[in-house]
């Protein structure tokens, strides 16, 4: 059941959904939620669609809330507020509203839906594009317990995931998150079932892909190893290969579908591990409304810190300055500090490591004070086995 209202208000949808709960001879509310999608019109179809599918699983009021660009300014001091009320099979197993705002109405969207909430129920917004940057300072993001993004459509999402890691607040949560539950689970999984230390990872997908960075900072922060990030053709994540003590551990997935986990001396096995639809992924984050702690240290650890071992960067190294190669390369050693006045110092000024003017240059005796660490005598309290 439909029913359309034109240049409407919040208590009239109230009295449209009531009758039409009537209508169709169900008077009780049923429902355990309200999900809030703020969208536009060209992906408010996809977003009610994957909405109402998951309200198979949970059913929820939806009240989609779409903000219409105004023309002219003549068109945007004119508020306007429409409204689609749809129950029964039209709306899944809820309840939904589809909320079109004109003019100055739309920057007050807040006061539209917050009297079409259901009373003593969690609130979940979801933003299927153009998420702000701080969810929870959003004036409709304010109303919710639970606030889901997607960097997956933004412009730049790994960008948009170290933006998301300053303003993060318990609460938050993101699809591309989601979406690699299924590889978190086949992971650790397979970690269990030997005893063994990993060294080193490396996470490969496709570029631009925010579930790649994602269970990249993940692994990193849960395993405490350099984690390198490489790129695919795809399609999304497509190998995840885990170097550790008693051999290689590789979970590799080309197609998308169909994935492999090898573990040294144990037979190769088939695993499913599909690409999931919007709709699986709406409905397993509405399944948990508590804060995930263990999202926001992955979001914390920082895209910038992959791809690094033993705090020199495998891919994303600076390139040394051409005219002082030797200098830049001893900086970071305080052993062999007064080598750079020496050897490899480059001619002219400007040199780091070089006496500044005025001062006497570096005499002969100087290589004397770069003598490798071997050549230091052997302290008299450490034990046998540590003086060999």
């Amino acid at each position: 059941m439909k029913t359309d209202l034109t240049d409407t208000t919040a208590s009239k949808i109230n009295k449209a959904l009531v009758k039409g709960r009537r209508a169709i001879g169900t008077p009780a509310v049923g429902m355990v939620l309200t999900l809030v999608i703020v969208t536009d019109e060209e992906n408010a179809y996809d977003a009610l669609k994957a909405a109402n599918d998951a309200s198979r699983e949970h059913p929820s009021r939806t009240l989609v809330v779409i903000k219409r660009v105004s023309r002219s300014p003549r068109d945007r001091t004119q508020s306007r507020l429409d409204a689609e009320v749809r129950v029964g099979a039209d709306a899944g197993t809820g309840e939904t509203v589809v909320l079109r705002l004109y003019g100055e109405v739309a920057d007050h969207a807040q006061s539209v839906v917050l009297p079409l909430l259901l009373p003593d129920a969690p609130v979940v917004v979801w933003w299927p594009v153009d998420a702000p940057l701080d969810p929870a300072g959003d004036p409709l993001g304010a109303l919710a317990q639970r606030r889901v993004t997607d960097t997956y459509s933004s412009e730049q999402p790994v960008r948009e995931l170290t933006a998301r890691a300053g303003t993060y607040k318990p609460g938050d949560t993101d699809l591309s998150w989601t979406r690699i539950t299924p590889w978190r689970s086949m992971l650790a999984a397979a970690l269990d079932q030997v005893s063994v230390e990993v060294k080193a990872v490396e996470v490969e997908g496709e570029e631009y892909n925010p579930s790649c960075e994602l269970l990249a900072m993940w692994l990193a922060d849960r395993l405490d190893v350099p984690v390198r990030r490489s790129l695919s053709s795809g399609p999304g994540l497509t190998a995840v290969r885990m170097e550790t003590s008693h051999g290689p551990i590789t979970l590799d997935r080309a197609d998308g579908s169909l994935a492999t986990l090898s573990i040294d001396g144990q037979p190769d096995r088939a695993v499913a591990l599909k690409r999931r639809e919007t709709a699986e992924l709406i409905a397993e984050e509405l399944r948990r409304l508590d804060p995930d702690d263990t999202y926001a240290s992955a979001l914390r650890f920082g895209v910038h810190r992959l791809n690094v071992s033993n705090g020199h960067a495998d891919t994303v190294e600076k390139p040394k300055e051409p005219e002082q190669p030797v200098a830049a390369s001893l900086e970071t050693s305080p052993d062999v500090e007064g080598a750079s006045d020496v050897e490899g110092a480059p001619e002219g000024p400007s040199a780091k490591g070089e006496p500044a003017d005025g001062e006497a240059p570096a005499q002969a005796p100087a290589p004397e004070a770069a003598k490798p660490p071997a050549l230091k005598p052997v302290p008299s309290g450490l034990s046998g086995k540590a003086a060999k």
